[in-house]
């Protein structure tokens, strides 16, 4: 989510893109609020907005890091995590001081404990049922994981004469996601699949731990690296911009298909290692000189790609409060105008961020990246 779009040009596919997940996100969440009724329908697959996320990150954040060591041989870590620090933290504390500080910001009653959260390690044992306040940080913790790790080894690859199989490392990856999660729905969820605690068996070991959910990452990384390092690969991109787009949205629609009952065996097992390959496949059509999402600019969804991190902490918490206002002014909550409202309400709460938050972190950050410099 957080990951940076773009370095020295404007790749105008991927805004498409992060909008396009950002407004699935917001899709699916709102089913937990006050809502029209078409939004069950619309948003029952929005849960895969945030694997389109991770796609984005795995591509970006090591076609960061690969062009850094095409250029100097290495990376240097005070560098990346120093934007990663000034990209990510500020945000992201602010929305926790709101959830502690002011429980009428909280959507649900009880949150996680708070070392979960300043740990990154909320996703695990999260229990969604009973704790279920801001959630949806799950996904930053395993984001927030990756940024820690991914240079740490390609640091160890580079050292050990092991990067140039990169790419299949990446591919082991998700091979253990999926092994993991066969794993634990035989031996885990299969004990327990006719029980009230279901559901929180599910998300606790299959949906939320950073062990299975590896796929989308993963095949971002792998898109990545040959992009940067195979010419063959790179042209074909480049030349089938437009057939990648129609494929992937074939093999999303069978993906759908398969996920339709979204904790069946079939998609607890498989579904988020199609959905990661669909949308792997959509992104080279984005990244794609001759494809019409490279081609297509428009300035909503460069917008809301910009706006989409701020929008992804604070939305549950704005929706919330609007729903509450609305109720206590005699308002109608789930038709059409009051979910106008609620997304209106998250944008302003997005450029609240971007006003208040991200921009002074953005000149604090080139501060201290001229003092990295210097020294």
């Amino acid at each position: 989510m957080p990951a940076d779009l773009h370095s020295s040009e404007r790749l105008y596919g991927l805004d498409h893109l992060r909008a396009l997940a950002i407004v699935l996100v917001l899709m699916y969440h709102y089913r937990a609020f006050k809502h029209p009724v078409w939004i069950d329908t619309i948003g029952r697959f929005g849960w895969t907005g945030v694997d389109l996320f991770f796609v984005l990150s795995g591509f970006l954040i090591s076609g960061q890091l690969f062009k850094e060591i095409e250029k100097s041989g290495g990376i240097s870590l005070k560098t990346f995590f120093t934007k990663r620090f000034f990209r990510i933290i500020p945000p992201y504390v602010f929305t926790l001081f709101l959830y502690f500080a002011f429980p009428f910001f909280r959507e649900r009653e009880s949150l996680s404990s708070w070392w979960k959260f300043i740990t990154f390690t909320q996703n695990y044992g999260l229990d969604v049922i009973n704790r279920g306040t801001f959630s949806h940080a799950w996904s930053l913790c395993i984001e927030e994981q990756f940024y820690l790790f991914l240079p740490l080894l390609l640091l160890t690859a580079i050292k050990t004469k092991v990067f140039r199989y990169t790419a299949i490392f990446a591919g082991a990856l998700i091979l253990f996601s999926l092994t993991a999660r066969w794993f634990i729905w035989e031996n885990s969820i299969v004990p327990v699949l006719d029980t009230e605690g279901f559901w929180k068996e599910w998300y606790i070991k299959i949906y939320y731990p950073t062990h299975t959910r590896l796929d989308g990452l993963a095949v971002g990384v792998i898109i990545g690296f040959l992009m940067q390092y195979s010419v063959r690969f790179k042209n074909l991109v480049h030349h089938n911009g437009n057939r990648f787009f129609i494929l992937g949205i074939i093999l999303l629609g069978f993906t759908f298909w398969i996920c339709n009952d979204q904790v069946s065996q079939e998609a607890s097992v498989f579904g988020f290692t199609l959905v990661a390959l669909s949308y792997g496949i959509i992104l080279m059509s984005a990244i794609s000189k001759s494809s019409f999402m490279f081609k297509t600019k428009s300035s909503i969804t460069a917008q809301l790609a910009g706006l989409s991190y701020a929008i992804y902490l604070s939305h549950k918490g704005i929706i919330h409060m609007i729903q509450c206002a609305l109720e206590k002014s005699g308002l109608e909550t789930s038709d059409n105008i009051s979910l106008f409202i609620g997304l209106a309400g998250c944008i302003a709460g997005g450029l609240l961020y971007r006003f208040v938050i991200e921009k002074p972190s953005s000149k604090a950050k080139y501060i201290f990246l001229k003092r990295i410099n210097k020294n």
